[in-house]
C-alpha cells in the first residue's frame, strides 16, 4: 500500500511516498480500515521534526487521526461490521504505523462510527482536537455550567471545538484571536466575548467582563509568555489547563498567590502508557460529539486539504501557524 514515510528527522522534505505492506489482523479486537483521510496535527510536525518517541523503529509513518471503511474485523470484534464508516485518533507515535497510508488496524474499543454528518475529511480532522478539548474542559478544568472560561487561540483547531464544548455544558466563554475574521469566526460558534489580543489589554478585557474576580478556567493552547499572563486573568482558587511545556521564563509567583490549580493535558498519555480504560473513555468522547455533530450542535472547521503524496507540504502549510481550522490529508 501507499504511505508516507520518513527515515531520519528533519524538515517536511523527509516525509516521502513510499510502498510497504498492508497491515494485517493482529487481534480478534482488531479492525482493518481503509483509510479515506488523515487529520495532521502539530504533534506529527514535531515528531517529523524531533523524531518519534520509538526512534529504534523507523522508518515510521505519522498519524493520528483518520477516517474511513472497515473492510476487515477480528473474531471478537462486536461493535462493528465491514462497511461501517469510522474515525479514531491511533498510532502514528512511531510505534506502529499511523494514518499518512491507505489502511491501518485499529483495536475496536479505541474507534467509535463516523458522524453521519461529516465527510470523511471533516470526520479525520475531528479526533484528537476534540478529545484534548474535551479532556482540558472538563476532566482537567472540571467545567461548569454558569463558568467563565477564556479559550487562548480560540479560531485555531483545538480552539474552535473548545469554544463549542464549552457552550454546550453551559459556560460562558471569551477567547482570543488575531484578527476581526476570526473573531466573527467565533462568534458564529456561541464565543460570548473576543478578544483581539494584538490590540488589546487582554487581562483588562477580562477583569472588565468577570466584575473584577477574573475567569474560573483559562485553557492554554498556546503556551510561552501566555501561561505567565493567563496566571493573572484567572480568578482566586481558579484553574489554568495548559497543553504546553511551561517555558523556564514562567513566572509562577501569581499563580501561588492566587492558589491556582495548574494542570497539564497532553491526550497521547492513554496510548503512550497503553492505560486502555484511558483510551476506550477518549473513544466514548468521540461518541458522544458524534451525536452532537449529527444534531447539528457542534462543528469541525477545515482550512486545506492535500492528496496523501503533499504531506511535505501540509507540514509546511502547518508550521506556518497562526490557521483558523484543521489541514487534512486526502487519501
Amino acid at each position: 500500500m501507499r504511505a508516507i514515510q520518513f527515515h531520519s528527522p528533519g524538515s517536511p522534505d523527509v516525509l516521502r511516498v513510499s510502498q510497504i505492506s498492508q497491515p494485517r489482523l493482529q487481534t480478534d479486537r482488531d479492525l482493518l480500515i481503509e483509510l479515506k483521510a488523515a487529520g495532521v496535527n502539530p504533534i506529527d510536525t514535531k515528531l517529523r521534526q524531533r523524531g518519534t518517541f520509538y526512534p529504534d523503529n523507523m522508518p515510521a509513518v505519522l498519524g493520528c487521526d483518520g477516517a474511513g471503511i472497515v473492510t476487515a474485523v477480528g473474531q471478537q470484534v462486536q461493535q462493528f461490521r465491514t462497511g461501517d464508516e469510522v474515525y479514531f485518533c491511533q498510532g502514528g507515535l512511531g510505534d506502529s504505523p499511523g494514518t499518512y497510508a491507505e489502511y491501518a488496524v485499529v483495536d475496536e474499543r479505541f474507534v467509535a462510527h463516523k458522524p453521519t454528518s461529516l465527510s470523511f475529511v471533516e470526520a479525520a480532522a475531528a479526533p484528537l482536537v476534540l478529545i484534548t478539548a474535551w479532556e482540558a474542559l472538563f476532566d482537567r478544568g472540571q467545567l461548569q455550567a454558569g463558568n467563565q472560561v477564556l479559550i487562548h487561540a480560540g479560531a485555531g483547531g483545538v480552539g474552535h471545538v473548545a469554544v463549542q464544548l464549552a457552550r454546550l455544558k453551559g459556560a460562558r466563554v471569551a477567547t482570543t484571536v488575531s484578527s476581526v475574521e476570526k473573531a466573527a469566526f467565533v462568534e458564529q460558534l456561541g464565543a460570548d466575548l473576543t478578544i483581539l489580543y494584538a490590540q488589546t489589554d487582554v487581562e483588562a478585557a477580562l477583569t472588565n467582563w468577570t466584575n473584577g474576580q477574573g475567569v474560573d478556567l483559562v485553557f492554554d493552547t498556546v503556551g510561552g509568555p501566555v501561561l505567565s499572563q493567563s496566571f493573572a486573568a484567572t480568578r482566586i482558587y481558579g484553574t489554568v489547563v495548559t497543553l504546553l511545556a511551561p517555558a523556564s521564563e514562567t513566572d509562577w509567583g501569581v499563580a501561588r498567590k492566587r492558589n491556582l490549580r495548574v494542570c497539564y493535558e497532553l491526550m497521547l498519555t492513554p496510548a503512550l502508557e497503553e492505560l486502555i480504560d484511558a483510551q476506550q473513555h477518549q473513544a466514548q468522547i468521540l461518541k458522544q460529539c458524534a451525536r452532537w455533530f449529527d444534531q447539528g450542535q457542534l462543528q469541525i472547521e477545515v482550512h486545506t486539504t492535500f492528496p496523501l503524496d503533499a504531506a511535505a507540504d501540509a507540514h509546511y502549510l502547518l508550521g506556518r501557524g497562526s490557521m483558523q481550522g484543521k489541514v487534512v490529508l486526502q487519501i
